[in-house]
């Protein structure tokens, strides 16, 4: 029997309160705005390692694990796990903060994102070595 505690992975790139105007018609807060808040969180993270502006190209895979509600406060972690020439991959896992009291960490949704570094032209640059 595994007794590992689940943790977080990466670093803290975004930290937002879910809020009434988010949910979908069942309550519960839209998959696409949490989408969203990722494709924010894996940006932020690309354009730090790339030294300048990226754009999201693609969504890898995206997993949801459990329901977002209104009062979570959802933290994205972010991970680079490939860097190419003048793309990156960047591993998001969305966790939340649920119950003012207790503090319960659950992550809820994970994905894979890849962003390529552009110019000013928005042509495709080299992303820098480190």
């Amino acid at each position: 029997m595994n007794d590992e505690v689940e943790t977080p992975k990466g670093e803290l790139s975004l930290r937002m309160l879910a809020m009434p105007a988010d949910t979908n018609p069942a309550g519960d807060i839209f998959g696409g705005w949490l989408l969203s808040q990722m494709d924010i969180a894996g940006g932020l993270a690309a354009k730090q390692r790339s030294s300048g502006r990226t754009v999201t190209i693609a969504v890898n895979s995206m997993t949801f694990h459990k329901p977002v509600f209104v009062g979570d406060v959802v933290c994205c972690y972010t991970n680079i796990e490939r860097i190419g020439r003048t793309s990156l991959e960047v591993r998001v896992q969305a966790w939340v903060v649920r119950g003012v009291h207790d503090g319960e960490r659950l992550k809820v949704t994970e994905g894979l994102f890849t962003y390529v570094a552009v110019d000013d032209e928005r042509n495709p640059r080299p992303i820098p070595e480190e």
